[in-house]
Formats: structure tokens, sequence, C-alpha cells
């Protein structure tokens, strides 16, 4: 894995979203990640707690761990958030407990047309 990505996502309120995340180091090569737990948190203000954040998961059961793919799943009740900005950040816990953001940026939550769910 390679340096710190900034990135600017943006959801529409109440809908299911998945992320798919593929690790794989400089040169292109796969990197295992079994064993790793990924950390997902959305938080209002950066100086919030974990404790306060928005949205917080937890993943340890990857999709394919040995060829570096797991997925970060947001139900419709997750992402059913007032419509505005949040930071967010993703972070990785490697088998020898090492931890490293390799992700962080901006999440917007636009307003959603329908609102309806039957």
């Amino acid at each position: 894995m390679s340096g710190l990505t900034n990135t600017q996502l943006t959801i529409k309120r109440g809908d299911t979203t998945n992320y798919n995340l593929s690790f794989r180091d400089e040169d292109g090569n796969v990197i295992d990640i079994t064993g790793w737990t990924i950390f997902f948190t959305v938080k209002a203000d950066i100086d919030d707690t974990d404790n306060d954040a928005v949205i917080k998961k937890t993943i340890t059961s990857h999709t394919n761990p040995a060829n570096g793919e797991t997925k970060i799943i947001l139900t419709s009740d997750e992402t059913n958030l007032a419509i505005q900005g949040y930071v967010f950040d993703i972070q990785t816990k490697n088998a020898a407990n090492e931890i490293q953001t390799i992700i962080e940026g901006t999440l917007t939550v636009t307003k959603d047309v329908t609102q309806r769910t039957s």
C-alpha cells in the first residue's frame, strides 16, 4: 500500500451503499489481508469522539482476503443522516497490530427524492 488517499464521497440519504476495497502494494501485487481489521468512521466534526461518530464500522470478515478484497456495506438506516457534509476515514489494522490510515476525506449526504420504503 502506498500513501494516504484523500477522497470525496457522496451518498443519497437513506440509500444502501457498498464500497469495495482492493489492497495492493506499490508494484500492484495483491496484499493478503487475512487477519486484518478495517475501520470506517464518519463524524460530523473531526474533533468528535469515536463514540459520537454517526457511522462506525469494523470489518473483520473479508470478501476475498487472500486476494486483498473486502467490502464496506452501509445500510439504509446507517445512511439516514442529516443532509450535510461529514468527515471520514478508513484505517487498517494488520495481523501485526500496525494501524494505518489509508483513505480520508469528506462524505456528503444529499437529499433523496423518494423517501417512502413501501
